[in-house]
């Protein structure tokens, strides 16, 4: 017997066959992810071309109070002092702000852009030296500055001008002569430290993309948004106290207290707090799409080897329960045109949104699978089953990608069902002896061919 009939006639060598094609289907399942991922870096590239000009994602972090002192100590027996700097927080902070969003085409690809003003108000108090053991006199007041460090500083409108106990001062832009990493605006208090209580107001127009956050600075933090965008999602560890989301737009207010954060109220370039530990408090909205496509099209692409398996499997299980022969290029075939429906889905997103374009390639993949499935099992009871199924499998992604939460819950539970039901079909299976196929009367015009037992 050569080794196309023993591959016909041995139900484990035929398992072995649907195996090794399922396998072979990986080859266009690796092609289509790498296509995701090629469409994603050309999104990618098409958002940096328009923020760039636009302004970017933006981190309002401030304003800052730097303080620089003179620091004594003996080496041997010669007394001698370097300028170190401290870096204070306000007492009280409160932000408000309105975003005027928009969004940016550059060829079908869309980024959400907002032009945000921002009124930037509190207190600070004077600043408190005796923690560090430093002598008033040693302290540099008219060396002091105010740094509000904005993350895309070129994206600033307006001139702004601090108000600083109801005397403007004008900022200028670039790196701080203090942070090692604090490039923003910078205002030089030279004779303005001079009271108890210093109370300031920075009125700022700035522009930016996809989202905006804050750093929760004082000790106690107020945060007010109100913006015409439908679709935000708020980011950070800190989540608004009060939020209200309509389809005019969403309105946020965060109150956080310093207790909070990992970080004190003040420091020095002694002992300087970690930039990770304020990148971390950051909080803020991001206008983002309800449904990210491409993130959509990469999760759904991963199921695709097990709707192989189950839809094979349903195939093999009519070939034993009706001796039916389903050749190895139509098993292919039918691969192939699933393996469409994740590329048909890619497509069409990019121009209709995620859930008209799953439901357009659903219908689709349904209707091409059944219509074959009629024509290869021999029955249109058979290819309605199969059809069945298919909307049954598509249906279940659908829903696994709209719950990610769960999706490994239902994924496990989804296997264990059916590995329940192959079990339950072939419980009786004699797996030794190659069954007889059934011989089939020629097909008529307009129908497809019945079985003769």
């Amino acid at each position: 017997m050569n080794t196309y009939e023993q591959i016909k006639n041995s139900q484990f060598l035929r398992i072995l066959f649907i195996t090794f094609l399922i396998l072979l289907l990986q080859i266009p399942t690796v092609m289509l992810q790498n296509l995701v991922s090629d469409r994603q870096n050309l999104r990618q590239e098409a958002i940096a071309g328009i923020t760039g000009n636009w302004g970017r994602s933006q981190s309002i972090l401030g304003p800052r109070l730097y303080v620089p002192y003179i620091k004594r100590f003996q080496a041997g027996k010669e007394e001698k002092a370097e300028v170190k700097y401290g870096t204070f927080l306000p007492d009280d902070l409160q932000i408000t702000g309105n975003l005027d969003s928009d969004v940016r085409y550059r060829g079908i690809f869309e980024v959400p852009v907002y032009r945000t003003k921002l009124d930037i108000r509190g207190r600070f108090d004077r600043p408190d030296f005796t923690s560090w053991g430093t002598r008033s006199e040693d302290i540099l007041w008219d060396r002091a500055e105010l740094s509000l460090q904005v993350s895309d500083a070129h994206a600033i409108q307006n001139q702004a001008a601090l108000n600083w106990n109801q005397k403007s001062i004008p900022f200028t832009a670039g790196q701080s002569k203090y942070g090692d990493s604090d490039q923003g605006i910078h205002a030089v208090l030279k004779d303005q430290m001079k009271g108890e209580t210093f109370t300031f107001s920075i009125p700022l127009t700035v522009n930016g993309s996809e989202k905006i956050a804050f750093a929760p600075f004082g000790k106690v933090t107020k945060v007010s948004l109100a913006s015409n965008w439908t679709n935000p999602s708020f980011q950070g560890v800190w989540l608004p106290d009060q939020r209200e989301v309509n389809q005019k737009g969403f309105n946020a207010t965060w109150n956080i207290p310093s207790l909070g954060r990992n970080y004190p109220q003040q420091w020095n370039n002694e002992s300087p707090t970690n930039l990770g530990m304020i990148q971390a408090s950051l909080f803020g909205v991001d206008l983002i799409s309800p449904v990210d496509n491409y993130r959509m099209s990469d999760r759904s692409i991963k199921y695709n080897f097990l709707f192989l398996v189950l839809t094979f499997a349903v195939f093999w299980l009519f070939e034993t329960a009706t001796r039916l022969r389903v050749h190895p290029l139509q098993y292919l075939l039918v691969g192939v045109a699933m393996s469409m429906f994740y590329l048909l889905q890619l497509a069409l997103s990019e121009h209709l949104g995620f859930k008209t374009a799953y439901l357009i390639s659903t219908v689709a993949v349904v209707v091409l699978i059944t219509a074959y499935s009629v024509a290869v099992l021999r029955a249109r009871k058979r290819g309605a089953i199969v059809g069945i199924m298919q909307i049954a499998l598509y249906s279940y992604l659908y829903i696994v990608l709209a719950n990610q939460d769960y999706s490994l819950l239902m994924g496990s539970i989804g296997l264990f069902v059916f590995l329940a039901i192959i079990m339950y079909f072939t419980r009786r299976m004699d797996w030794l002896e190659p069954p007889t196929p059934r011989r089939l009367e020629p097909t008529t015009p307009g129908g497809a061919p019945s079985e003769i037992d």
